[in-house]
């Protein structure tokens, strides 16, 4: 039976909260994981984001993430200080780029081998076939950004 209680209806059936619960427990897994190598989640995602999309502006790896740019920009200025990345001049004046440094590429690689560990768990923990639907779901709710 559908509960009408706000409070219930917020923690249970509220679309975000389930989503932002489901992200908080992965971020968990993976920065225990990714402990040993000196790089959290987020790091390891934004380093692998600007490996694979060297040359792009800060405002396209912002929407290519779908971050804020603010948060970005945020996240980055603390990358730049621990010297894993360069804020680099755009394709013009009015933008910014971003690429990896030398310590930037080798903590991604030091870090890869944990993250597949981990990467493989999650897969195994859910299946093929659920890990292959969870990832299907999770492009159909990324689609909705364009409403």
């Amino acid at each position: 039976m559908e509960s009408t209680d706000p409070p219930a209806i917020a923690t249970s059936l509220c679309m975000c909260a389930s989503v932002r619960r489901a992200a908080r427990v992965i971020t968990q897994m993976y920065d225990a994981a990714l402990a040993p190598s000196g790089v959290s989640a987020p790091q390891f995602g934004l380093l692998a984001a600007i490996q694979a999309s060297e040359g792009l502006s800060q405002t396209e790896l912002a929407v290519s993430m779908a971050i804020d740019r603010t948060t970005l920009v945020r996240n980055l200025k603390l990358m730049e200080r621990e010297g894993l990345i360069q804020v680099v001049p755009g394709k013009d004046r009015r933008t910014r780029g971003v690429s990896l440094t030398q310590p930037g590429r080798e903590a991604f690689r030091r870090a890869l081998p944990f993250w597949r560990n981990v990467q493989v768990k999650v897969m195994a923990a859910l299946g093929e076939s659920r890990w292959q639907e969870t990832k299907a779901r999770l492009s159909d709710i990324e689609t909705l950004q364009q409403l």
